[in-house]
């Protein structure tokens, strides 16, 4: 990673020294304007490991056969689980390794991607229902230390700057390749990159294996920007216009775009684009009327119509220019305080008067400064997007290109409010939308828990995981709400190969649940000798998982080759056993950063919670989001409290 020493100012940058000798198609007037262009200035080019990056393995039948029965036998009585093995030994033994047997060749036929990618794209893309709550995550980062910087003129505009320097520099290829170090001390050196950067794009993977280091799939980064969700009927289509120059802005509603870059592709200078958002704050335009945004809240079906009509009415060009924006960057006239509820809530789903949840990333500013996006799932998974906010957050809160003595320019202004030609029909549309999501939203149930009896040092102290600690947490929440084990989902990525997404992890296993039986009557040393169990089986699942030997990928692909090839549906995929694991009461995933505020999801089934958690060096949080009609998040919070005050407990003392 190159380190350029540089002195900010608010309109450019002054170089002191720089080692950087590659030649790029990017053609920038002078050093100065070259280092203000770019976030990062890799001296390895962002895609150099991609065409060596290995292939997701489809693992072997019989293992995905067993690793399947060990998920569901934690949840299942004697009777149930000698039926299910009935019938996946049939499976296995019939109709299972001819779906295995054209799983592998199709693979072999499609080397460029995984065995997994097209079927995930399409399960996310063919899915009716509303994006937000129900796929659309959010990711809140912490505020500056410095209160001056918080001001959500200065913030969003520092975003702003800091977003595009992102992504110019992934256009260039001068983004730093992802890579996994399994001891950076060692590999992320000088040494690495020189030799890395030497080796053939064929052969790069294997050089950074040499070193323990294992880059990862990158081809997601690319969706992050000028892209958009479009909805269609019975499937939809992501848009991507890699070439658009302009920026989404929202605000009470209402729409405005205005050019990013100059006509060389060139970023605007720092105080021309807080000139342009000083524009657009100070605009008195009323509260819309009728805010479009609201009509990407609903079923993508009755949004497909709405937008046809739409379209039809004269408005093709003004969502087009919506569709290609680089990002959409949302001002919300709300303050957040320290509630960390409103917090959830607002960057969860809002009342979707300000939004565009079909846009890849909405990077959300508020009235007080809190800073965070809410991004559509279809393209890609947290890897990337993580990867993006935390590189902003670090640069804005460190070495910011604003600063609050710094006056907006008057050069430069593009700015254009949209206006949108609304008949009956739409604003009917508008007004409809409105109602059934306020309905929506507000059948949520939202609490969250922050816990400072746990923490990485105390868990480390035990040689626990605090992952593992975290599940048998929800586990043994849930058992004692609701006296029974459910089907359970843990994300894992799959990024350390070519094309891969997601692998489910499944905690709930039969030691989570010997721990969690014997919580309150086992000895102190029974229950830590468990819980060491837990642990070892728990961490190698986890890494079963991330190296692609899962099977729940593995048997949806299966699935996925039998409807391909009009093939009778497999008995597997209609028993109780493949339906109950798979509806995922438990959805889980884990956000440890401590550049995060916060993160959160809904469920995925009514019945179940959507439970993002975190272990920071000073306690354990987790937000915990459930459908009121069936579910109190409030009560699961109360109960998980326990739970880790009983986990507490069983970790101090002799």
């Amino acid at each position: 990673m190159l380190t350029i020493q540089t002195l900010k100012i608010c309109d450019g940058i002054v170089l002191k020294k720089s080692n950087f000798h590659r030649n790029f198609s990017k053609k920038v007037k002078n050093v100065k304007d070259f280092n203000y262009q770019y976030l990062q200035k890799s001296k390895v080019p962002t895609m150099h490991f991609q065409k060596s990056l290995p292939r997701l393995p489809i693992p072997e039948l019989s293992k995905s056969k067993d690793r399947f029965l060990n998920a569901v036998r934690p949840l299942m009585n004697s009777d149930e689980y000698a039926k299910t093995i009935q019938i996946v030994n049939s499976f296995a033994d019939k109709e299972g390794k001819t779906l295995q047997e054209t799983l592998i060749a199709k693979d072999k036929a499609n080397k460029h991607t995984s065995y997994i990618s097209d079927y995930w794209f399409d399960l996310y893309l063919r899915d009716r229902v509303a994006l937000p709550i129900n796929y659309n995550p959010l990711l809140v980062v912490q505020n500056d230390t410095r209160p001056e910087y918080n001001n959500q003129l200065l913030r969003a505009s520092n975003l702003l700057v800091t977003s595009l320097r992102f992504m110019l520099s992934l256009r260039a290829q001068l983004l730093i390749p992802e890579v996994y170090h399994l001891n950076p001390k060692k590999s992320n050196t000088p040494s690495f990159w020189n030799v890395t950067g030497f080796l053939p794009e064929s052969l790069s993977w294997y050089g950074a294996y040499l070193f323990k280091a294992f880059p990862l799939d990158m081809s997601q980064f690319p969706g992050l920007f000028n892209a958009s969700r479009i909805p269609k009927i019975n499937k939809d289509v992501i848009f991507r216009d890699p070439k658009s120059n302009h920026i989404l802005i929202q605000k009470n509603g209402n729409f405005y775009v205005f050019d990013v870059l100059d006509s060389d592709g060139n970023l605007l200078a720092p105080t021309e684009i807080l000139g342009n958002m000083a524009k657009i704050m100070n605009d008195n335009s009323p509260k819309a009327e009728f805010p479009l945004g609201v009509l990407t809240c609903q079923n993508r079906n009755e949004w497909a119509k709405q937008r046809a009509h739409l379209e039809e009415t004269g408005n093709a060009e003004a969502l087009k220019l919506i569709d290609s924006a680089i990002f959409n960057l949302v001002l919300d006239d709300e303050t957040m305080g320290d509630d960390k509820h409103k917090l959830l809530k607002h960057y969860l789903h809002g009342d979707g008067a300000n939004r565009w949840f079909d846009k890849s990333i909405s990077l959300i500013v508020t009235k007080d400064g809190v800073s965070g996006v809410n991004f559509e799932h279809s393209w890609g998974d947290g890897v990337a997007v993580l990867r993006y906010i935390e590189d902003i957050y670090a640069e804005t809160v460190k070495k910011p290109f604003l600063t609050p003595e710094c006056k907006p320019s008057d050069k430069n202004i593009s700015v254009k409010k949209m206006e949108f030609k609304l008949d009956d029909k739409a604003k009917h549309f508008v007004q409809k939308a409105t109602k059934e999501y306020s309905d929506f939203y507000n059948s949520l149930s939202i609490d969250y828990i922050l816990y400072e009896g746990l923490n990485k040092d105390r868990i480390k102290k035990f040689k626990v995981s605090g992952d593992c600690i975290m599940q048998l947490g929800f586990q043994a929440a849930y058992h004692l709400l609701y006296g029974k084990y459910v089907g359970t989902y843990e994300s894992c990525s799959t990024s350390a190969f070519k094309h891969g997404r997601t692998e489910t992890m499944r905690p709930c296993t039969d030691k989570t649940k010997a721990f969690c039986d014997g919580l309150h009557t086992k000895s102190k040393a029974e229950l830590r000798a468990l819980m060491q169990e837990c642990t070892t089986y728990h961490s190698m699942l986890v890494k079963e998982a991330a190296m692609g030997q899962g099977f729940d990928r593995h048997l949806f692909a299966l699935m996925k080759i039998a409807e391909d090839h009009n093939l009778p549906r497999p008995e597997l995929f209609d028993s109780y056993a493949y339906k109950y694991l798979n509806k995922s009461i438990l959805s889980t995933s884990t956000l440890s950063s401590p550049n995060m505020m916060g993160g959160g999801f809904g469920p995925v089934t009514k019945e179940g919670f959507g439970i993002a958690y975190s272990v920071f060096p000073d306690k354990v949080g987790a937000a915990v989001i459930s459908y009121k009609d069936h579910n109190n998040s409030t009560h699961f919070v109360e109960a998980l409290n326990k739970i880790f005050v009983d986990i507490t407990n069983l970790l101090s003392g002799e």
